[in-house]
C-alpha cells in the first residue's frame, strides 16, 4: 500500500516544492492539500506545471481529512503546525513540520525569538530535529520531525565536521551567509520583489536572526559545550539558493581538513564535498536535494574558510522533509530525490 499523504498549506513555495517532488514519488499517494485562499480550485489551475499529473482540489485544512492520511506535512507560517499537531499525532499521523514550531528545544527562547506563546510546549521534547546528516537513527523511529531551517541546514553541515573533531576555537565562529529571496517566502511584500531586489545586495537582521538560536543548538549539540557565532544572513537579488561562507580559527595539530570532510560526509548521500581547491556555486545545486562543500585554508593560515552551498526549497526545506518521510516509512532516503541540479 502507498504512503497517504496530506500537504497543509500547499501554495506557498516549499508546499509547491513538495508537491514537485512528491508527485514523482513511487511509494505516495497525495491525498490532501490545503489552501485556504484557492480552496475549491485544482492544484492544476493555480500551477499549471501540474497538469496532467495532480488530479486533486485545494481543500480547507480539516483535522479528520487529514486524519485519514499516513503523514502529514506543514508547508505553513510559523505557529500553525503546532496548533494542530497533538489531534493529528493522538489520531496516529505522522507529523513533518517545515516551520520553526517545534525546532528549539527552549521554549522561552523560541517565544523570544518568534514572538508568539507555544501552544502544546510538551510536543518539543519529543519532536526530533530532522537533520539526517546528525540524527538519522532517531529520525526513523519519529512520529513528529521538525525539519531544519535553511540557513541552519547549510551553516550546521558546513560547520559539523570542525566541531565534531574538536579542531577550531568554539568562541569564534563565523557564518557569513546568503540567501535567494524565494527564502522569504511566496507573499506580496515590496522589499521581496525582484525589481526591488534586482542589482541591489544587503544584509539584514544583523542583531539577531531567528535562526540564530536554532544554528547555535545544534552547534552546541555537537560541541557539548556553548559556542559564540556570529550569523550575518544576506538577501541576494536570485530566486533560490543558500551560500554560507564559514570561518572560524584552526587549533594547532589540525590535520589534512580536506580529509576529515571526505571521510564525515562519505555515506551522506546527498553531501558532496568537493574536491581541494573548487569553489561551489548555488548553481551546481539549484533544484536538487544536495549541499556541497568546500573547505580551504587561505595561504596555509590559522584560518579555514568552509563554502557550503543548499537550494533553500529542496535540502533547506521540501527535499529534507521528504528525506525524513523516506526514513520514518523504511524506505531509501534517496527516493524521488535523486533529482539532478538545473543547468543553467
Amino acid at each position: 500500500m502507498k504512503i497517504k499523504v496530506g500537504i497543509v498549506g500547499g501554495t506557498g513555495y516549499t508546499g509547491v516544492e513538495l508537491l514537485r517532488i512528491l508527485v514523482n514519488h513511487s511509494q505516495v499517494e497525495i491525498c490532501v492539500v490545503t489552501s485556504r485562499s484557492d480552496t475549491g480550485k485544482r492544484v492544476d489551475s493555480v500551477y499549471p506545471n501540474f497538469f496532467g499529473l495532480l488530479d486533486l482540489l485545494f481543500s480547507e485544512p480539516e483535522i479528520d481529512r487529514l486524519a485519514e492520511c499516513d503523514v502529514v506535512f506543514f508547508a505553513t507560517p510559523n505557529g500553525t503546525a503546532m496548533l494542530m499537531a497533538r489531534e493529528l499525532l493522538d489520531r496516529g499521523v505522522k507529523v513533518i513540520d517545515l516551520a520553526a514550531d517545534f525546532r528549539i528545544k527552549n521554549i522561552e527562547v523560541w517565544e523570544k525569538w518568534y514572538g508568539q506563546k507555544h501552544v502544546c510546549p510538551e510536543l518539543v521534547a519529543e519532536a526530533v530535529y530532522g537533520l539526517p546528516e546528525v540524527n538519522r537513527d532517531k529520525i526513523k523511529k519519529a512520529t513528529l520531525i521538525a525539519c531544519p531551517g535553511c540557513y541552519p541546514t547549510s551553516v550546521q553541515l558546513g560547520f559539523l565536521p570542525l566541531i565534531e573533531n574538536g579542531l577550531i576555537d568554539l568562541g569564534h565562529l563565523i557564518a557569513d551567509v546568503k540567501s535567494g529571496v524565494s527564502g522569504a517566502g511566496r507573499k506580496a511584500q515590496v522589499g521581496i520583489l525582484m525589481s526591488e531586489t534586482g542589482e541591489s545586495f544587503k544584509a539584514y537582521s544583523v542583531a539577531g536572526h531567528r535562526h540564530l538560536p536554532e544554528i547555535s543548538q545544534g552547534l552546541e549539540q555537537a560541541a557539548g559545550c556553548d559556542v559564540h557565532l556570529t550569523f550575518v544572513p544576506h538577501l541576494t537579488p536570485m530566486i533560490r539558493g543558500i551560500h554560507a561562507t564559514l570561518y572560524a580559527k584552526i587549533n594547532k595539530g589540525s590535520g589534512d581538513l580536506q580529509e576529515i570532510f571526505e571521510h564525515r560526509y562519505a555515506d551522506e548521500p546527498f553531501v558532496d564535498v568537493l574536491p581541494r581547491g573548487n569553489h561551489p556555486d548555488t548553481r551546481n545545486v539549484r533544484g536538487s536535494n544536495r549541499c556541497q562543500i568546500a573547505v580551504h585554508q587561505p595561504e596555509n593560515s590559522d584560518t579555514v574558510v568552509v563554502l557550503s552551498v543548499i537550494d533553500n526549497l529542496v535540502k533547506g526545506a521540501a527535499g529534507q522533509a521528504v528525506q525524513n518521510m523516506n526514513l520514518i516509512f523504511g524506505l531509501d532516503e534517496k527516493m524521488a530525490l535523486g533529482i539532478v541540479p538545473l543547468y543553467p
